[in-house]
């Protein structure tokens, strides 16, 4: 005879049910991120440039005169004062000019005389029918046209002094002398064909303490840095005030600051730039025309604006945002505007308010709505392996934190 299967008392059944709902998971904890609390500062407006250097001064020394150069009365590459003979042409041809000039001066300065005395003669004897009235006229008509040619003739003997002085190059500024383009024993000439009708060049010199360093800004750059400046524009005609440092190009500062010293008005049609030039010392003639430097020009401060480090900083289609944790502990995106870094950190010009606690590590777990814990970042000092590793522990805790609830209810 089969016997019946036992029956199972419903009450049975729900304790067993209610002791397997009480070995269920507790929820996770929230998510640990680091975060920073932003408040609104001034930072330096700063702008970085390359330029070129040039000459304060510069002198093209070149032949007004045609001769035979005879020699060279400096040493290259060394300073000269303005008016120091530089170069000798030969003066042979000129003197002799000018002997002759002297030459013809004299003779119409004694036709002149003659003929003076002669028309105050005839003046005298006209009252008295001595002379007639045509003699007087061609006596004053002579004498008139000989103090003519006496001008005319003091004119040319000025300008034969003038060609025989030029046969005695001098320098026009004081400055650096440089290298002679025309040696001894050459013929130069004030209109060759080689040089396009202007005078040979024998030498250049250049002033270069101070030096002029040059540069441009695009018209747009130069909009935002107007736009940046709170509380008034960059005002570049302000010469003289806004600051400029230069690197050497190997890289090295170079010690001397200098100033803006010019500003053009007109933008280039061709690059979309403006012109600028800044004006540096250069006592100890580091600095050379043609070398190119890197420049970091001070336009000023940037009020009312929040440093943000750069990984905190998000971007999507619509823009840059930062996720935020408020009193709630709750994560919020804050859509935000920034044209410029500042060493590691973002100059976040709109979208944020004083006090305002932005996650920076962690992000990746941080979801808009969700609760987080929160710990104080620190900012990992470049070169620390202390800081590095603390950093990278802190990111791999952040990271982690979701599973670790998960794990140990797995565990149970």
């Amino acid at each position: 005879m089969m016997s019946r299967p036992e029956r199972v008392p419903l009450s049975c059944l729900c304790l067993f049910v209610l002791a397997a709902c009480s070995k269920q998971a507790p929820p996770p904890p929230p998510p640990q991120v680091a975060t920073v609390k932003v408040q609104s500062q001034s930072v330096p407006l700063e702008r970085h440039f390359v330029g070129r250097l040039s000459a304060y001064y510069s002198a093209n020394v070149t032949a007004r005169v045609s001769g035979v150069l005879l020699r060279r009365a400096y040493t290259e590459g060394a300073q000269v004062r303005a008016g120091q003979l530089l170069f000798e042409i030969d003066p042979t041809f000129y003197r002799a000019q000018l002997d002759n000039d002297l030459a013809l001066l004299a003779e119409d300065r004694a036709t002149y005389i003659n003929d003076h005395i002669t028309a105050e003669r005839n003046r005298k004897l006209l009252p008295v029918g001595s002379v007639s009235q045509q003699t007087v006229d061609n006596s004053d008509a002579a004498e008139r046209s000989a103090a003519a040619k006496v001008k005319a003739d003091e004119a040319t003997v000025q300008s034969a002094r003038i060609a025989l002085d030029y046969t005695r190059v001098t320098a026009p500024i004081g400055g650096i002398a440089g290298q002679q383009q025309v040696t001894a024993g050459a013929v130069v000439g004030s209109s060759t064909m080689d040089t396009g009708g202007n005078g040979t060049l024998l030498t250049t010199i250049q002033q270069i303490d101070p030096m002029y360093v040059n540069f441009t800004i695009s018209s747009a750059d130069l909009a935002t840095l107007q736009q940046s400046q709170t509380g008034g524009t960059v005002d570049l005609s302000q010469q003289g005030q806004v600051s400029v440092r230069i690197a050497l190009p190997n890289g090295a500062p170079y010690g001397n600051a200098g100033v803006l010293d010019f500003s053009d008005v007109t933008v280039n049609a061709s690059t979309g730039a403006v012109n600028l030039r800044a004006l540096v010392s250069n006592p100890q003639r580091r600095l050379l025309p043609g070398m190119f430097v890197s420049l970091t020009v001070d336009f000023g401060r940037q009020n009312n604006v929040f440093l943000v480090p750069q990984q905190a900083l998000l971007r999507d289609t619509t823009g840059g945002y930062v996720l935020t944790v408020g009193a709630d502990s709750k994560v919020a995106r804050r859509d935000v505007e920034t044209t410029d870094s500042r060493g590691a950190d973002w100059i976040v010009t709109k979208g944020l308010n004083d006090g305002d606690e932005i996650i920076v590590t962690g992000v990746q777990v941080a979801h808009e709505g969700a609760s987080v814990k929160t710990v104080a970042w620190q900012s990992p000092a470049a070169g620390s392996p202390a800081s590095s590793a603390a950093a990278t522990a802190a990111a791999s805790s952040a990271s982690a934190s979701p599973a670790a609830p998960a794990s140990a209810g797995a565990a149970k």
